[in-house]
């Protein structure tokens, strides 16, 4: 499928995946963010973001190669961040579009979640597919993370801080989340790795091999997100 061509449903997406050039991260584009649609491409190996300035249309839909992830046993926590857990409250979808609107303010560098994207997501929270982990102190939110939970897989969209480390704080009570029952096939996918990510022990991955270990995540058990 040429990645230029519209993509108007799942079943397309998926199509677009299994015909993608290696190397290249743009697999396909337009589609609508429906529910179904986006569960369809996340299942996929696939996720959206527009094209235009700031995020704005077309969508188009993303499959890095290669692909950040952060292996659950890799986390890098350093003496300084462990400090700063004991400093936050940690809570899990108390306050998810508070998360998605951190993320999305417009003076951050590299914005692209568009009101369309946000409401997109908080359609999924309400379906119980999309989720934020959150650093409260005070009775402030202090920071997060929010992505889509799919069984083992939760596909990170974005993070946000306050409070410095704030969004740390909330990766490493994500990882804890998922490797508390210590079941192996969870994903714990980043998009794309960064040197700040790096650092903390996101990995790059083929896109074959992330697939493979997608198909794994999203069979095996959800895990416990209340």
């Amino acid at each position: 499928m040429n990645p230029r061509e519209p993509a108007p449903s799942g079943y397309r997406l998926a199509e677009a995946i299994r015909s993608a050039v290696p190397g290249e991260d743009l697999v396909a584009v337009g589609a609508d963010l429906a529910p179904g649609t986006l569960l369809a491409a996340y299942r996929s190996g696939m996720f959206p973001m527009g094209l235009g300035e700031a995020g704005a249309a077309p969508i188009g839909w993303w499959s890095p190669d290669p692909r950040g992830v952060l292996p659950l046993e890799g986390l890098r926590v350093s003496r300084s961040l462990r400090a700063a857990c004991r400093r936050f409250e940690v809570r899990v979808d108390a306050a998810f579009a508070d998360v998605v609107r951190g993320c999305a303010d417009p003076a951050r560098r590299g914005a692209w979640i568009t009101e369309e994207i946000a409401q997109a997501y908080q359609r999924l929270h309400d379906l119980g597919w999309a989720h934020s982990v959150e650093c409260w102190r005070d009775g402030r939110l202090a920071g997060g993370v929010y992505g889509v939970g799919i069984g083992g897989l939760f596909a990170g969209e974005s993070m946000f801080h306050a409070e410095r480390d704030a969004s740390k704080v909330a990766l490493v009570a994500l990882v804890d989340l998922l490797r508390a029952d210590g079941d192996r096939r969870r994903l714990l996918d980043v998009q794309w790795s960064t040197p700040h990510l790096a650092g903390l022990g996101v990995v790059e991955i083929s896109r074959r091999d992330y697939l493979e270990r997608l198909s794994a995540a999203v069979s095996s058990p959800t895990p416990a997100w209340a």
